[in-house]
C-alpha cells in the first residue's frame, strides 16, 4: 500500500460498483444522469490525484495493495501501478465521463441501466489496468464482457446489434481459453522451479513471475497461448473482424472505449513479452510480422470505406498493427512509441467515434452517400473531426506525431523492414483521412446534411474542445509522457532483453536510465 496507508486503487475501482445501486434509486433519468456524471467526475479527479503521488524515478510498482483472495491457490487481491500503467485509470475515468456526456441525449430508454453499466465496465477495465495478480487479472478482464454485451444489444444503433453483441462476446471467450492456458503454464512452471508441491508452489504474482529463471528453451507455448489470448481482443490481423461489426451496430460511445482503450494492446506489452522474454526475443519478427500486415492491411481496407464508423473501425486495426510494430522492436523508442500511442487511443480515437455518434445522431446515418458539405452545415462537426483526423495522420504539433515519430525510429533500428509497413501505412492514414474529409466537408451538401442544421451543442463542443486540448498539449509538450515513463520503459526493456546486471523491472526502486539504443 501506499505510504500514507490509503487504497487508492481499491477506492478507484470499487467507487463505481457501490454506486450501482444508487442508481436504480433515482426516479427520474435526468437525476440519474447527473448522479453517474458527478461519479465519473470524482473517479477522475482520484484517478489525476495518483500523478501527484508517483515517483517517476521508480521502476518498480506503487501504490500496492496486497489481501488473501483464495489461499488454497495463492490467488491474492493484489493491485499496483507502475510507469507503464499510471495514465491508464485516468484516461479510463476521462473516456467514460466522455462518454456520458455524449450519451446525455442520445439514450432515451432505460437511463438507469445503461448507466449503472457503463460504470460496471469502468470498473472491470480499471481492475485490468492496475491488478499485478494474474489470476484477479483475468477475473477483471473476463468481466469487462459483460456490460459491453448488454450495451451492444440493448443501446446498439444498427440492426443486427444482437449479432454483433453475440458475435463480439464469442470471440472474447475464445480468445480467453487460450490466455488462461498461458497463465495457468507459468504458474505451474513457478512450482516446478520452486520444487513446491501441487498446489502450494502456484504462484500468480507478477512480479514473482517475472523472476522466473531462464529455461533450456524459450517457452514457446506460454507466449504463443499469452500472446494468441490478447490479439484478439487488441485486435490484430486475422482476428480484427469483430471490429468492423460492433463499430457499425453498437453504440458510438461503446466503440470510443473499445478503440480507445486498447486492453489487448495493453496486455501484450505488460504480459505476454516480460513474462517470458526468451521467447519475446525469438518470436520479435512474428510480432513485427503481425504489425507490419496489420498495419498495412487496416489502412488498406480504411481507404476503401464510404462510412465513417467503419473507416475508423479499420484506421483503428492499423494503428493497432502501428502498436505491435513498436513493441516488437524490444528498444526504448520502439516501446515508449508505443506506450505513447496506447495513451493517444483514447484522445484520438475516442474523439472520432464520438464525432462520428454525434453525426448519427442528426443525420441518422454516417455513409457518405448522406454526409456531405459538412464544413457548411456543421462547422464546428467539421472542424473537430479536422483536427482529429490531423491527429490520427500524425501531423506534427499533435499527439500523433510523437508516437509515430518514436516507432518508425525504433522499427528502423530493429527491423527496417517493419520500418517501411509502419511508413507505408502512416502514408495510407493520411490517405483515407484526408480522402474522407473532402468528400464529407467540401462535397455537395447532401438533403440530410442541409435539412439538420444544427451544429454541435455547447455541451458537445466543450467536451470535443477538452480532448482535442489534450491532444494539442501531449503534441507541443510531449516531454509529459516521454519523462514520466522513460525509467519505467527503460527497465522493461533491458528485462525483456534480459540484460546482466539492470535495475529490476517493476520489483523496488531505482534511478533514471540512461536513454540508450540496445
Amino acid at each position: 500500500m501506499h505510504p500514507a496507508g490509503f487504497p487508492y486503487l481499491s477506492l478507484l475501482i470499487l467507487l463505481p460498483l457501490a454506486a450501482v445501486p444508487l442508481l436504480f434509486g433515482c426516479r427520474e433519468a435526468g437525476t440519474a444522469r447527473r448522479y453517474a456524471l458527478a461519479m465519473a467526475g470524482v473517479e477522475l479527479a482520484l484517478s489525476l490525484g495518483l500523478f501527484a503521488e508517483f515517483d517517476a524515478t521508480s521502476t518498480g510498482m506503487q501504490f500496492i495493495e496486497r489481501h488473501p483472495w483464495i489461499p488454497s491457490l495463492n490467488l491474492e487481491y493484489a493491485l499496483g501501478l507502475d510507469g507503464l500503467s499510471l495514465p491508464f485509470p485516468a484516461l479510463t475515468a476521462l473516456l467514460t465521463l466522455a462518454v456520458m456526456v455524449a450519451s446525455w441525449t442520445a439514450v432515451r430508454t432505460q437511463v438507469q441501466l445503461y448507466l449503472a453499466l457503463l460504470l460496471l465496465l469502468e470498473s472491470a477495465t480499471l481492475g485490468v489496468f492496475c491488478a499485478i495478480d494474474l489470476g484477479l487479472f483475468f477475473l477483471f478482464w473476463e468481466l469487462t464482457l459483460v456490460p459491453i454485451f448488454f450495451l451492444t444489444s440493448l443501446w446498439g444503433i444498427g440492426p443486427e446489434r444482437r449479432h454483433a453483441a453475440l458475435k463480439y462476446t464469442l470471440f472474447m471467450l475464445g480468445g480467453g481459453i487460450p490466455l488462461l492456458f498461458g497463465i495457468l503454464l507459468l504458474a505451474f512452471e513457478h512450482g516446478q522451479q520452486m520444487g513446491l508441491p501441487m498446489p502450494g508452489g502456484l504462484s500468480f504474482d507478477y512480479p514473482t513471475l517475472l523472476k522466473l529463471a531462464p529455461a533450456e528453451e524459450p517457452r514457446t507455448a506460454a507466449f504463443l497461448l499469452l500472446l494468441l489470448g490478447f490479439a484478439v481482443k487488441a485486435p490484430l490481423v486475422p482476428f480484427h473482424t469483430w471490429l468492423p461489426t460492433v463499430a457499425m451496430e453498437g453504440p458510438a460511445g461503446l466503440a470510443a472505449l473499445l478503440t480507445g482503450l486498447k486492453l489487448g494492446l495493453f496486455g501484450i506489452l505488460r504480459y505476454a513479452l516480460p513474462l517470458v522474454p526468451e521467447a519475446a526475443q525469438h518470436h520479435a519478427w512474428l510480432l513485427g510480422f503481425l504489425g507490419s500486415v496489420g498495419v498495412v492491411y487496416g489502412a488498406l481496407l480504411a481507404l476503401r470505406q464510404t462510412n465513417l464508423r467503419r473507416l475508423l473501425a479499420y484506421s483503428s486495426v492499423s494503428h493497432a498493427g502501428l502498436v505491435v510494430i513498436g513493441l516488437a522492436t524490444l528498444n526504448p523508442q520502439g516501446v515508449q512509441g508505443a506506450l505513447f500511442q496506447l495513451i493517444n487511443f483514447p484522445l484520438i480515437s475516442g474523439g472520432l467515434f464520438l464525432l462520428a455518434g454525434f453525426l448519427h445522431q442528426r443525420l441518422g446515418s454516417t455513409d457518405l452517400a448522406h454526409v456531405g458539405g459538412t464544413a457548411r452545415t456543421l462547422p464546428r462537426w467539421a472542424a473537430f473531426l479536422f483536427l482529429f483526423g490531423l491527429a490520427s495522420m500524425g501531423v506534427p504539433g499533435t499527439n500523433g506525431f510523437a508516437a509515430e515519430h518514436l516507432i518508425v525510429i525504433g522499427a528502423f533500428i530493429a527491423h527496417p523492414g517493419s520500418g517501411f509497413a509502419a511508413l507505408l501505412g502512416v502514408v495510407l492514414g493520411a490517405a483515407y483521412c484526408l480522402g474522407f474529409y473532402r468528400r464529407a466537408g467540401f462535397g455537395p451538401v447532401s438533403a440530410d446534411a442541409g435539412q439538420s442544421g444544427l451544429d454541435l451543442r455547447p455541451r458537445e463542443t466543450l467536451l470535443m474542445a477538452v480532448l482535442a486540448g489534450l491532444a494539442l498539449w501531449l503534441g507541443l509538450a510531449p516531454g509529459v509522457v516521454l519523462d514520466a515513463s522513460r525509467a519505467a520503459v527503460e527497465a522493461w526493456v533491458y528485462h525483456v532483453n534480459q540484460v546482466e546486471d539492470a535495475p529490476a523491472y517493476a520489483d523496488g526502486l531505482g534511478s533514471p536510465l540512461r536513454y540508450l539504443v540496445p
